[in-house]
């Protein structure tokens, strides 16, 4: 009792200080509340609960540091959750009250630059940390029924080189010299899948044969891509302050980048207006370009850029249009139930009357009936037919 009573007149020492918030002004506090009156005991409990709510992510900072962690999900004070490669399962990490998990949520989204509070009871923002930066989404009760929400997502450099995830075994021997051939020979291409299937590092990991002659110029969210390429230039959206000002989009930082003299352009991940400015920019002598998206199929990838090319104005048929001119491959990456990540499917983009489709390839270990086409495209840029 004594050392909860000592760590409520240390909060109420420490309240409207949480933005510049270091284990020495903890110490501090707890030093001039305690007196001399209470045992160490109590001083060493009374000084662990405050470290864990006000420096760095509290309790949750261990599961972050695990280089295995890709999420970290809190649902209540007694429900936290991590997911990684063995999947998503509950741990024994214990928050005191409700109240000590909104605490923790609002000083973090104080720490992004963001306000959360009864007016603003959801946030998404980005936490910059040793081993990576974490994406942090936060939701208060009552727009939380059971009470405040935290998601956390690891988001670590994703550096495999595709002789490294080949070994891993995200893809065949087969499909290792078609990535390669696809690189060759300058192929626009897009990696889709869900959430933690892998689309970053197969990308990075692309991006790792481009001759190193050549320039990359990579529009990113958050940095994931790390490559090892000699000329990989990195352009980082920014969101907007507490204010509402300062935001750079993805689609401000298409357009600088190619002002950047580029031979090839990314976009780490499609997801907004972003697309016309992609398409257009591959439509006008930028070969070889790539990008990420969302997508449960190749086949759904069509609708899904209709989607968004629809935040930019493009009409559906112009976005079949452009995209059927820029992009000519759809490398898919799937999670499997035993934590895996693979390359599942590749396809080919062609236009027959009616449309865009993604023709498949390869699927499932064997070649599709597009291999003609792609075998065409790689050999009108002096390729090697797939499988070769």
């Amino acid at each position: 009792m004594a050392a909860l009573d000592l760590v409520d007149r240390v909060r109420t020492r420490l309240a409207g200080r949480e933005a510049d918030m270091s284990a020495a002004a903890v110490a501090e506090a707890v030093r001039a509340e305690a007196d001399g009156v209470l045992g160490d005991g109590d001083v060493l409990a009374a000084l662990t609960l405050l470290e864990q709510e006000f420096i760095g992510t509290g309790p949750l900072d261990p599961l972050l540091r695990d280089p295995a962690t890709t999420d970290v999900l809190v649902t209540g004070p007694d429900q936290v959750w991590v997911d990684g490669a063995d999947g998503l399962r509950r741990t024994g990490v214990r928050f005191t009250d409700e109240d000590a998990v909104r605490r923790l949520a609002q000083r973090l989204a104080m720490s992004a630059g963001r306000r959360l509070d009864d007016a603003q009871p959801y946030v998404d923002g980005w936490l910059p940390t040793a081993g990576g930066r974490v994406r942090m989404h936060a939701v208060l009760a009552p727009i939380a029924a059971a009470g405040t929400c935290l998601s956390l997502r690891v988001l670590r450099p994703a550096s495999h080189d595709l002789t490294a995830l080949r070994a891993l075994g995200t893809f065949d021997d087969a499909v290792h010299h078609l990535l390669d051939a696809i690189i060759t020979a300058r192929l626009a291409f897009l990696v889709s899948g869900g959430t933690g299937s892998g689309k970053t590092t197969l990308l990075a990991g692309l991006l790792g044969r481009v001759p190193p002659a050549e320039r990359i110029v990579c529009v990113e969210d958050a940095g994931e891509l790390e490559p090892g390429h000699p000329q990989f230039v990195r352009l980082l959206a920014r969101p907007p302050n507490v204010e509402g000002a300062g935001e750079v989009t993805l689609r401000d930082l298409v357009r600088q980048g190619l002002r950047m003299r580029p031979d090839r352009i990314v976009v780490g991940e499609v997801r907004g207006a972003e697309v016309c400015d992609l398409l257009s920019a591959l439509n006008t002598g930028h070969d070889g370009g790539a990008g990420t998206v969302h997508a449960n199929a190749p086949a759904e990838v069509p609708v899904r850029l209709e989607a968004l090319a629809a935040l930019g104005g493009l009409s559906r048929t112009a976005l079949h249009s452009q995209f059927a001119a820029a992009v000519h491959v759809i490398l898919h990456m799937r999670r499997l139930g035993t934590g895996e990540r693979r390359l599942t499917e590749i396809g080919v983009v062609v236009r027959p009357a009616g449309g865009v489709t993604v023709r498949p390839v390869w699927r499932a270990g064997e070649w599709a009936e597009g291999r003609a086409d792609l075998d065409r495209l790689l050999a009108g840029r002096g390729g090697r037919p797939c499988g070769d």
